[in-house]
């Protein structure tokens, strides 16, 4: 254990004073979707596709809702530089599928689990000026992603998830745009703690922009492709010490390749203790990763559990890193 900890630092510090490279998929529309879904993932550096246990989230893979223990909601808010913001929630239910000749003793026929999100982002506080360098007020934008998920688990060892995305796009006033997109998932059992999964994400979604609305005659149309990601992932659950980590690896139809690690520590009954790095550039070694850590406490109030969460993740390319913090519900 600590020869792993001694070589994750060392990944970690490398990365943190490599000379930064600008990535093509940094700019690619739909940037704000890419960069996690809460504290408990972006702490554990976004490997999260095959992670089952705990408070699971359909962004990672839409076949994880159908291990989902119970009805859950989570809430996270992030501060960011630049003026930027990034909020998450989401809420996700299993099912188990049962006919009504059923007894009440029989073993479910199936379990399913559907999952729905929302992902908003922003910038504000923008300096409008005119031609002439005149200010004519202050300007914001955002980005708005809203998700479906539904998923079935075929066997014990099977899972299968869909989810249906819609992207709104405000850029500027009267200058908006929307986009469909499909995530496609699948979760493989090897045993109780092994997981590997595969998943295509957003495939066919794109921005289609038109400004006819404030030029007129001389408008253009364009259409903006998001990355086509492909993602492979493993996670291995220790039972003692009570441990949870993960691999994952991205491929994109943008030339990127990418490696994402994470690990969670069950330290103290509802404590937990996390780490990652996310976007470890195989393809460009000058591209620098982004480390998290963060930390969970839950805690039960009659039938229910509550947590929050918190994420610290070192930002490239800005004046101050990022910090999440979340609020889970489990009932």
């Amino acid at each position: 254990m600590k020869k792993i900890i001694v070589i994750v630092f060392a990944i970690v510090s490398v990365n943190i004073y490599a000379q930064s490279q600008f990535s093509e998929i940094s700019s690619a529309p739909g940037a704000f979707s890419r960069m996690g879904f809460g504290a408990r993932g972006i702490s554990m550096g976004n490997a999260m596709s095959s992670v089952t246990d705990g408070n699971v989230v359909s962004y990672y893979n839409p076949a994880l809702s159908v291990f989902q223990q119970n009805n859950f909601v989570q809430a996270s808010y992030s501060f960011l530089s630049l003026d930027r913001s990034l909020n998450f929630i989401n809420f996700t239910r299993k099912f188990e599928l049962r006919s009504r000749r059923d007894s009440a003793d029989a073993p479910p026929r199936g379990i399913a689990g559907i999952s729905v999100g929302i992902i908003n982002s922003g910038v504000s506080k923008i300096d409008g000026r005119d031609n002439q360098g005149i200010s004519t007020g202050e300007l914001s934008t955002s980005e708005n992603q809203f998700f479906l998920s539904f998923a079935n688990k075929f066997s014990n060892k099977i899972a299968v998830g869909l989810a249906v995305k819609f992207y709104y796009n405000k850029l500027y006033d009267k200058m908006t745009s929307t986009g469909f997109g499909i995530d496609l998932g699948t979760v493989y059992s090897y045993n109780e703690n092994i997981h590997v999964s595969l998943m295509l994400s957003d495939i066919n979604a794109k921005y289609k922009w038109d400004s006819k609305d404030i030029r007129g005659d001389q408008s253009r149309s364009s259409a903006d492709n998001f990355p086509l990601l492909k993602k492979i992932g493993v996670s291995y659950k220790l039972d003692d010490p009570a441990v949870i980590a993960s691999i994952e690896f991205e491929n994109s139809n943008f030339n990127t390749s990418f490696i994402r690690l994470g690990a969670e520590y069950n330290i103290y009954e509802k404590l937990f203790l996390r780490a990652g790095l996310d976007r470890l550039n195989v393809s460009n070694t000058d591209y620098p990763a982004r480390p998290g850590f963060g930390f969970s406490f839950f805690k039960e109030a009659g039938a229910s559990l509550i947590g929050v969460n918190y994420a610290f993740v070192i930002e490239p390319y800005s004046s101050s890193n990022q910090h999440i913090l979340g609020v889970d519900f489990n009932f």
